[in-house]
Formats: structure tokens, C-alpha cells, sequence
């Protein structure tokens, strides 16, 4: 196992959510905050590790490939280290250190590629990008089913008005940050690798104002409301998800937003319900009509209003398919099933009750 563990960093099991993931790093991330804790530079290590944590456990693909190769035991790389220079102990499949005592994982075959896609390596190392925004919108049965556009207000973060993203008080002069030395980023230390994160100390500026800005105190962001229309795909049912591109939280400092996940909440409609791909629909007719028979409108989800045919004796919950009337998704079509309900009069005229009586002895249904 690891010299340090994400999940021990911020205190989770394994089974965290990622609402837990994310609680528990803002709650550490606001103790351990260099900004808080100005004359305590361990802190400021503490929140390096807090921060590698959180970017490996809040990305799920990348936490599905750290939990893989953490159940492999392919942390478990500390004697690297001091492994004696061209002799080198192996590492898993065959890696070595090389003479910085870093854990070349070039030679690990599949599972250097693995680490290489979650931490980086060398020139190629993922940009880090703005907090991924989860929403969920409630959408109509009818646009659901048939695809449009909704409109949704998002309260995200964004670039500050007053100092442009730059953390600085208007008039402030700015100078090199002592922590990152004006690169932007720090080399964080796990087990027998590292990789490059954001200074936490410049937010990945690589430099720090003399005066923070009085509106963001320093972070370059604040809460702003996004109006932005959201393109329901045909077919959609709940819980169906989708995920935009650049549409979640600022990266700042000129990193790439986050994304936006968007899940699907549809709301129920009167006339119609879902099965699969058919779409079902509830028609009442009276007594007389059942009987005899009758000739009934009914509108499709899309407008179009076609005539069916009921047949004379047609009995209660009796279904009538309508053939490519369904919902639609991908190459696939459903149909539209209407079920026939027969209501019975409640009350009736005496010559109605008459009639019904004459009707019954004819029939043989007489008491």
C-alpha cells in the first residue's frame, strides 16, 4: 500500500460518494488553506496533499483507474527509493526508479499507462480544468419523448468583474510567488512517483498581488447566475444523463472550465405514460358505444389525430395498437396503445331505465 492514501488524506472509505468526496474536501481544504494558516507552512503541505487527493477522487474515471491499480498493490512502491542506483529493486512488471529516485512507470507496461492517463507524464499531463456541476432538470413527458431545447439558470463560479480573474486589488503590483517560485504549479510527492498540480498559494498564477482584490478576496472568482439552453435528446427518459463539455465550473487563471452533468427528471403527463419504447394512452367511452360500436379521435404525441374504429361488444381495458406512434430513440420506434375504459351511468331518466329494462329481459339478464 501507499506511503500516503487519497481516501486516509481525506478521511472516506473507499465507498465514499462523491458528495462525500467533495464535502470532506472543502471542509480540510478551509482548515488547511494556506491563506488561514499563514505562519504554518506545514499547513500548507497538508493542503497540497488534500488537493492531489480531491483532483484523483472527484474525476470517476480517474478515481476507477487509482482504485485498480490500488487493489493491485501498485502503490506499494516506497522502497524505490532507496533502491541502490543501476540496481534497482522491480518494480510491478518490471518499472525501475530512475537516478531521482522517481518510479519510472515507462517499462510497466498496461499499468504505466494507467498511471501515465491518471497523473500524466512528462509534457502530456492532463490540464487541470474548473469543478465538474451537477444538475438535475425537470422536463415535460411531451419534450422527453420528443426531444427540444430547455432553458436552466445555473449559480456557478466565474471569472471576477472587479479584478479580471487576477486575485488583485485595483493598483496592486504583483510578484513572483515564493511557494511555486513563479512556475505555477508544485511537484507533489506520493509513494514513489510525483506529479505537477496548481500552486495552492497563487492558485497557478505564478504570482501573488500585494493587495487582494477586495470583491474575491484573492481568488479570481465569484458566484455568477448562467442562463443557457440545454438540448433534451429524443427518447429521453429519467434519470438519463448527459454531460457538456466546458459548461461547469471556471478553471481560472486561463485553465479550462469543467464540465456540466445534467440528469433528466420527467415529469408525468395526463394523458399519456411510458412502457419501453410504446406510449400509452387511456380513452373513455359510455355504454352505448361499446355496445354498438363508435369511431373515436385520437391525437398522437405529435399532433397528428387519427380516427380508430371500435368494434361493436368491445369490453373494458380492451388495448388498440397503433402501429410507429411510439417514442422514438436511436433507430427504434414503439407504438401507441390505447386502452378503451367503459364508464357506466350513474343515473338514469325513467325512460332511460325503461329501455335498460326491456334491453335486460330481451337479453335474458331479467331478474
Amino acid at each position: 500500500m501507499a506511503s500516503k492514501d487519497f481516501y486516509q488524506i481525506l478521511g472516506i472509505s473507499e465507498k465514499a460518494t462523491a458528495d462525500e468526496v467533495k464535502k470532506a474536501y472543502r471542509k480540510l481544504a478551509k482548515q488547511f488553506h494556506p491563506d488561514a494558516n499563514p505562519n504554518k507552512p506545514e499547513a500548507a503541505e497538508t493542503f497540497k496533499q488534500i488537493s492531489e487527493a480531491h483532483s484523483v477522487l472527484s474525476d470517476p474515471e480517474k478515481r476507477k483507474k487509482y482504485d485498480t491499480m490500488r487493489r493491485l498493490g501498485a502503490f506499494d512502491l516506497g522502497q524505490s527509493r532507496s533502491s541502490p542506483r543501476g540496481g534497482g529493486r522491480p518494480g510491478p512488471q518490471g518499472g525501475q526508479p530512475d537516478d531521482s529516485g522517481v518510479f519510472d512507470f515507462g517499462e510497466m507496461g498496461g499499468l504505466g499507462d494507467i498511471f501515465s492517463s491518471i497523473f500524466g507524464r512528462g509534457n502530456k499531463r492532463e490540464e487541470p480544468k474548473g469543478e465538474t456541476v451537477e444538475v438535475v432538470l425537470e422536463v415535460p413527458f411531451r419534450t422527453a419523448a420528443l426531444g427540444g431545447k430547455i432553458p436552466i439558470t445555473l449559480s456557478t463560479n466565474g471569472p471576477c468583474e472587479t479584478c479580471g480573474g487576477s486575485g488583485a486589488a485595483p493598483g496592486a503590483t504583483m510578484s513572483q510567488c515564493p511557494e511555486c517560485k513563479g512556475r505555477g504549479t508544485i511537484s507533489f510527492g506520493q509513494g514513489g512517483f510525483a506529479v505537477n498540480r496548481p500552486c495552492p498559494m497563487c492558485r497557478g498564477r505564478g504570482k501573488i498581488p500585494s493587495e487582494k482584490c477586495p470583491t474575491c478576496s484573492g481568488a479570481g472568482e465569484t458566484q455568477v447566475e448562467k442562463r443557457m439552453m440545454i438540448t433534451v435528446p429524443a427518447g429521453a427518459e429519467n434519470g438519463t444523463r448527459i454531460r457538456l463539455k466546458g459548461q461547469g465550473g471556471s478553471g481560472g487563471s486561463g485553465r479550462p472550465a469543467g464540465d456540466l452533468m445534467v440528469t433528466f427528471q420527467v415529469q408525468p403527463d395526463k394523458f399519456y405514460r411510458r412502457e419501453g419504447h410504446d406510449l400509452i394512452a387511456e380513452v373513455t367511452i359510455n355504454l352505448a358505444q361499446a355496445a354498438l360500436g363508435s369511431r373515436l379521435r385520437v391525437k398522437t404525441l405529435d399532433g397528428k389525430k387519427v380516427v380508430l374504429k371500435i368494434p361493436a361488444g368491445t369490453q373494458p381495458g380492451r388495448k388498440f395498437r397503433i402501429k410507429g406512434e411510439g417514442i422514438a430513440k436511436g433507430d427504434r420506434k414503439g407504438d401507441m396503445i390505447v386502452v378503451v375504459n367503459v364508464t357506466v351511468p350513474e343515473s338514469l331518466t325513467e325512460e332511460q331505465a325503461e329501455l335498460l329494462r326491456k334491453f335486460a329481459e330481451s337479453t335474458g339478464l331479467a331478474h
